[in-house]
C-alpha cells in the first residue's frame, strides 16, 4: 500500500479542492455512525479530516448519560472502523485522498455522538461543534429533576403541569418529600377508589350487585378493611389543603403530627389490601359525597390528579444509565426505598431518581406510547430554539394495565420493546415495528374526532415544555457561540392530550430502526445542517423541517468586577521586625547594650568592582537605646562566590560569619573610623580589663584601581565605615545574642571579609594578649590577633608588607 502509485491527475485535482476548502475553512470532522452528515458535508464542498481511531468502551464502562439508541450503531461503526485499519485507506477513492491531504489542518467543524469526545472549552470562536459543555443541566434525569424546581425564577408557568413530580432519593430531605408525597397519593388514590366504585356498583346490572353482596359477606368473614381508613384520608386531604393555603403556620416543632408512624404503617397495609387486592371497605358509600367534595378540591391544587390513578405505582431511574436500562416500577413504598438502600454508591451520589407514574395515559388500541420530538439549539445568548414539525410514536409490544409492573408494558424505549415479541391479543391497527409518524398519529385523532388538539393542545404544550426546561438551565450551560446541539425530548400524553414532559436526551438516536425512522432521521439531519450552516449566514434560506418557535432578547452580560458575596479570613500571622533602608550620612546610632553585639563585615574592595554598592539596613533591637545599624555587600552569582573564595584563600583575609541584611538601595557612606568610635564612647569590660574600643573598616565603594593594578582608596577614609568591636564576658553563649539582636533572619548566613581593621591606640592597652579576649565567643572561635602595635602603625603608613598580614588564630 505504501508503494501504490497515484493518478497524477486525480491527485490534482484533489489538492486544487482541499486548497479551496482550507482556504474556506471547510474542514470537518465526525466521530461516530452518521453517514448522512458525512454525504451532507462533502456535496457542500467540505473536506473530511479523519479523527484518530475510537477506541471501543468495555460493556461495563459507567458512562454519563448521553444517547438513548445508538448502541448498535455504534458498535457496527467501531467495527468497520477497525476493518478501515486494516485494509489501509484507498487513494483512488477522492474522499480519502483529500482526507489524507488536509490531515494537518485545523478542523472547523465537529460532529460526535458523546460530548467528552471534545474539549468545548478550548475551540476557538470560528470552530463549531454539535455539543455544548455542562448541558446535562437538563439532559439527565438528576438535572432536570432539580432546575425545573427553579422555573418560578424565569416565568410564571408550574412545572406541575407539564413535568411529573419529582425526587433525589440520595438527598435526605428530598426522601422525606418522597415518602410525605406517596402517603398522601395513596389517600387521594383511596379517595377516587371509593368514588369509582360507587360508580361502577351503580352501573352494573342486578346480578351483578347480587355477586358483589355475596362478595362483600366474604370479605368480612376474611377481615375486610373498616372505615376508619376513609377518615384518614379525607384528614389527611384536609391537612393538605390547609398547608397550602399557609394556615399552618403557627404550627410549631413540638406539636405531634396528626398520623404518627405506626398509623401510617397500618394505614399503607390496609390501601394495599383494598387497591391492589381487591378488598372491600365496609360501609363505604356513605363516604362517596365527602370524597367526592374533597377530590373536586384537590383537583383546583393538584394538576396530576387525573394521572394519578389508584395504583400510586411510582417509576425508579438510575440517574447515571440512559436508554431505558435500570428503569422499574413499583408501587410498595417500603420496596422502593429497600431497592434505593441496596446501591449506597447512587444513593451517596443522589443518582437514584423517583418519578411519579402517569397510570393514566393516552392510549392507541389498549397500548401504551410515547413521543420523541426533535428540537434544535444554535445559541444560549439569545437564547434560540428551533423545533421539528415532526416527530414519531413508540409502541410498547403489550396491551397496557396497572395490574402489572413489566417494563414490557410500561416502557416504550425502542431498546427495550425489541427484545420482547408482540402480544398475541395485540390489535391489528398497530404497527409490527412498534412506531408510527405522527401524521400516522394525526389520522387516528380524526377517527376519534379529535384532529383539532393536536394542533391547539399537543404541539403548543410540547414547544412550552422545552423552552421552560432551557430557561431553567441557560445560566448553567456552557455557551460557545459557533456551536449547537440537537436533543430528543421524550413526552407522554394524557387522556385530555396534554403532553407531559419525561426527559431529554443529548445525542438522539439516528438508527434508522422502522421505515418511519429510515425517513426521518436522515431528513432532520440535513435540515440541521441547513440551519447551522446556510440559515447563519442567510437569514432567508431554507431551514427543512425545522421552525424557530423561540428567540430570548439579547441579555447583555454585566462585566464581571471581582465582586464576591462571601466572607472569608485568613489567619493572622505574627508580624515582621519593620525593615527599612537608607543612605547614612550621620553618625552610628547610640551605645550599644552588653548583650547586642554589632559586627560589621565586608568584601575585599578589590572584588567591588563588579558589584554596585548596597544599601545599608537598620533592625530593631530590644532596648530603645539598643538600635545598631549594620550594612553588608550582598551577591546572588555563584560564579562570583567561588571566585571570592579564591580571593580569601590568595589573600589570608580575617573571616567572619555575620546575619545577612536585605539591601535593596545602594548606599554610599563617608565617615571617619576614629570620630566614629568617639562618638559612640564605648567601653566593655573583660576580667577586669579596661578594652579601648577597635574600629573595624570596611569599604561600601568601589575602589579604584590604577593601571598597575594596585588598589587604591578615593580617600584615607572617605569610603570606610568604622565599627566598634565590642567584647563580652566569655561566659555568655553567642547563640543567645544573635537571637536576641536578630530575631526576624532566617536561613543560612552569607561569610564575608574584613579586609581593612583600623584600631584606636591608647598607651598601655595590650589587645593581643588578652586572653579573655581571645576566647571571647562573639569571634565565632576566629580570634582576632594583632601583632603589635607596630605594625599598625606601620600599615596605616602604606609600609605593612605581605608576611605582617592579619592572621587568623
Amino acid at each position: 500500500a505504501s508503494h501504490h502509485m497515484i493518478n497524477p491527475d486525480r491527485l490534482k485535482t484533489a489538492k486544487t479542492l482541499v486548497d479551496k476548502a482550507v482556504k474556506l475553512r471547510k474542514v470537518f470532522s465526525v466521530q461516530g455512525p452518521y453517514p448522512v452528515i458525512r454525504a451532507a458535508l462533502w456535496a457542500r464542498g467540505w473536506v473530511e479530516r479523519r479523527l484518530p481511531h475510537p477506541v471501543q468502551r468495555s460493556p461495563t464502562y459507567p458512562c454519563v448519560e448521553e444517547g438513548d439508541g445508538n448502541d448498535g450503531l455504534i458498535c457496527s461503526y467501531f467495527t468497520e472502523r477497525a476493518e478501515e485499519g486494516e485494509k489501509g485507506e484507498n487513494l483512488d477513492n477522492m474522499y480519502d485522498l483529500m482526507s489524507r491531504l488536509v490531515r494537518n489542518e485545523t478542523t472547523y467543524f465537529y460532529w460526535t455522538t458523546r460530548r467528552d469526545n471534545i474539549d468545548c472549552r478550548s475551540l476557538r470562536h470560528d470552530q463549531m461543534t454539535n455539543h455544548y459543555a455542562n448541558a446535562g443541566t437538563f439532559t439527565t434525569k438528576v438535572g432536570l429533576c432539580v432546575n425545573l424546581r427553579n422555573l418560578q425564577w424565569f416565568d410564571t408557568a408550574d412545572p406541575d403541569t407539564f413535568f411529573p413530580r419529582c425526587y433525589r432519593l440520595g438527598a435526605e430531605d428530598e426522601k422525606h418529600a418522597f415518602i410525605e408525597d406517596f402517603r398522601r397519593t395513596a389517600c387521594t388514590s383511596l379517595l377516587q377508589y371509593v368514588v369509582e366504585t360507587s360508580i361502577w356498583r351503580r352501573d352494573e346490572p342486578e346480578g351483578d350487585k347480587q355477586k358483589s353482596k355475596n362478595s362483600l359477606l366474604d370479605n368480612e368473614e376474611h377481615r375486610s378493611v373498616g372505615p376508619e381508613i376513609i377518615n384518614t384520608a379525607l384528614h389527611v386531604c384536609q391537612e393538605f389543603l390547609s398547608v397550602l393555603k399557609h394556615s399552618d403556620i403557627d404550627v410549631t416543632a413540638e406539636i405531634p403530627p396528626s398520623v404518627e408512624e405506626a398509623q401510617w404503617a397500618e394505614f399503607l397495609k390496609h390501601y394495599y389490601m383494598v387497591v391492589h387486592k381487591g378488598k372491600l371497605i365496609r360501609g363505604s358509600s356513605v363516604f362517596v359525597e365527602r370524597c367526592q367534595d374533597m377530590l373536586t378540591r384537590l383537583q383546583a391544587v393538584c394538576p396530576q390528579l387525573d394521572t394519578d390513578g389508584l395504583n400510586n405505582i411510582w417509576i425508579i431511574k438510575p440517574g447515571a444509565k440512559s436508554r431505558g436500562r435500570g428503569i422499574m416500577c413499583m408501587n410498595h413504598l417500603d420496596e422502593i426505598l429497600a431497592l434505593v438502600d441496596t446501591d449506597r454508591a447512587l444513593t451517596k451520589e443522589s443518582k437514584w431518581v423517583v418519578q411519579k407514574y402517569l397510570e393514566r395515559p393516552l392510549l392507541v388500541h389498549c397500548t401504551k406510547f410515547d413521543l420523541r420530538q426533535w428540537f434544535l439549539v444554535t445559541d444560549w445568548n439569545p437564547l434560540t430554539i428551533w423545533f421539528y414539525k415532526e416527530c414519531y410514536l413508540r409502541f410498547s409490544t403489550q396491551p397496557y394495565s396497572t395490574k402489572t409492573l413489566d417494563s414490557s408494558v410500561h416502557l416504550c424505549n425502542n431498546s427495550i420493546q425489541k427484545h420482547f415479541q408482540p402480544s398475541r391479543n395485540r390489535h391489528p391497527g398497530l404497527p409490527e415495528d412498534n412506531m408510527w409518524s405522527c401524521s400516522q398519529f394525526r389520522s387516528f385523532l380524526q377517527r376519534e374526532g379529535r384532529e383539532t388538539e393536536w394542533e391547539s393542545v399537543v404541539i403548543p404544550g410540547m414547544q412550552q415544555a422545552v423552552v421552560h426546561a432551557l430557561q431553567t438551565a441557560q445560566d448553567l450551560v456552557e455557551p460557545h457561540k459557533a456551536s449547537f446541539e440537537l436533543y430528543g425530548a421524550d413526552f407522554m400524553l394524557g387522556r385530555d392530550l396534554r403532553p407531559w414532559l419525561l426527559e431529554i436526551n443529548a445525542s438522539p438516536t439516528m438508527a434508522c430502526s422502522s421505515t418511519v425512522t429510515a425517513r426521518l432521521c436522515p431528513a432532520v439531519q440535513v435540515d440541521t445542517l441547513r440551519v447551522v450552516l446556510d440559515w447563519r449566514t442567510d437569514p432567508s434560506a431554507y431551514t427543512g423541517g425545522f421552525k424557530l418557535i423561540y428567540k430570548q432578547a439579547a441579555v447583555e452580560v454585566p462585566q464581571y468586577l471581582g465582586v464576591n458575596l462571601l466572607v472569608e479570613g485568613a489567619t493572622i500571622k505574627r508580624s515582621r521586625h519593620y525593615r527599612q533602608s537608607f543612605i547614612s550620612n550621620s553618625p552610628l546610632p547610640h551605645q550599644v547594650h552588653p548583650e547586642q553585639l554589632s559586627q560589621a563585615v565586608a568584601e575585599p574592595r578589590h572584588k567591588q568592582f563588579s558589584q554596585k554598592p548596597h544599601a545599608v539596613a537598620d533592625f530593631p533591637l530590644l532596648g530603645k537605646e539598643s538600635q545598631v545599624k549594620k550594612s553588608q555587600m550582598t551577591s546572588t552569582c555563584p560564579k562570583r562566590e567561588h571566585d571570592r573564595k579564591a580571593e580569601r584563600q590568595n589573600t589570608c583575609p580575617v573571616r567572619k560569619s555575620c546575619r545577612s541584611v536585605a539591601c535593596e538601595q545602594p548606599a554610599s557612606v563617608h565617615t571617619e573610623p576614629q570620630k566614629k568610635a568617639q562618638r559612640l564612647g564605648l567601653r566593655r569590660r573583660v576580667s577586669g580589663a579596661t578594652l579601648v574600643p577597635r574600629s573595624l573598616s570596611f569599604s561600601l565603594d568601589p575602589a579604584c584601581c590604577t593601571s598597575e593594578g594596585k588598589h587604591q582608596s578615593i580617600h584615607h577614609h572617605a569610603s570606610h565605615t568604622s565599627k566598634s568591636f565590642l567584647s563580652q564576658r566569655s561566659s555568655e553563649p553567642q547563640h543567645k545574642i544573635s537571637s536576641r539582636v536578630f530575631p526576624s533572619l532566617q536561613g543560612p548566613l552569607p561569610t564575608l571579609e574584613i579586609f581593612q581593621l583600623q584600631p584606636n591606640i591608647v598607651t598601655g592597652t595590650n589587645v593581643c594578649h588578652n586572653s579573655a579576649f581571645l576566647s571571647h565567643p562573639t569571634t565565632h572561635k576566629h580570634q582576632l590577633c594583632l601583632n603589635s602595635q607596630r605594625q599598625v602603625k606601620a600599615r596605616h603608613k602604606g609600609e605593612l608588607t605581605e608576611e605582617h598580614k592579619y592572621k587568623r588564630c
